[in-house]
């Protein structure tokens, strides 16, 4: 192939990829309706997905200090301190922290909870002029950990048979 002919070929690629491309775009501006609200106008948390992420929370009253979340997350993020009093064999909760600056919102805290304590929320209104203030405390004062309470046994098969 000549030169020419390779110029003017690379010419008529170029027309072809643009009128293409002009094509899909011409497509979505008339069937696709835009997604750009008036914030902050409009409620944005109402129209976001059920699954969406925003700030990480932990309800302290419902965690059973279990510490998974903290062992799942996969850079350190979560800060869990437990005491327990010696005489009552209770637990107490005295440090919860989320560092939510380095939070990379991956959600493998949430996962294992056993009581759903620790979940995100729709908020998502988080710019702050110091990073610092991102890192969330939980807990004020010691708080006793939630003890999950345990399901009823299922009735046995033989037990069943033998009441009627």
């Amino acid at each position: 192939m000549s030169a020419l002919a390779r110029y003017f070929s690379n010419i008529r690629d170029s027309v072809s990829t643009t009128v293409e491309g002009l094509k899909v775009t011409t497509r979505h501006l008339w069937t696709v309706k835009p997604t750009t609200v008036l914030y902050p106008e409009v409620d944005v948390e109402a129209s976001l997905p059920e699954r969406y992420r925003g700030f990480l929370v932990n309800e302290v009253e419902i965690c059973t200090g279990c510490q998974l979340c903290a062992r799942a997350c996969p850079i350190d993020v979560i800060y869990i301190e437990l005491e327990k009093n010696e005489e009552t064999k209770e637990r107490f909760l005295t440090r919860y922290d989320i560092d939510l600056g380095r939070c990379m919102y991956c959600g493998l805290c949430v996962e294992p909870c056993p009581t759903g304590s620790i979940h995100f929320t729709p908020q998502f209104e988080g710019a702050r002029h110091n990073l610092g203030d991102l890192y969330r405390r939980f807990i004020d004062e010691p708080l006793p950990v939630y003890k999950n309470p345990k399901k009823p046994k299922p009735v046995a098969e033989e037990s069943k048979g033998e009441e009627s």
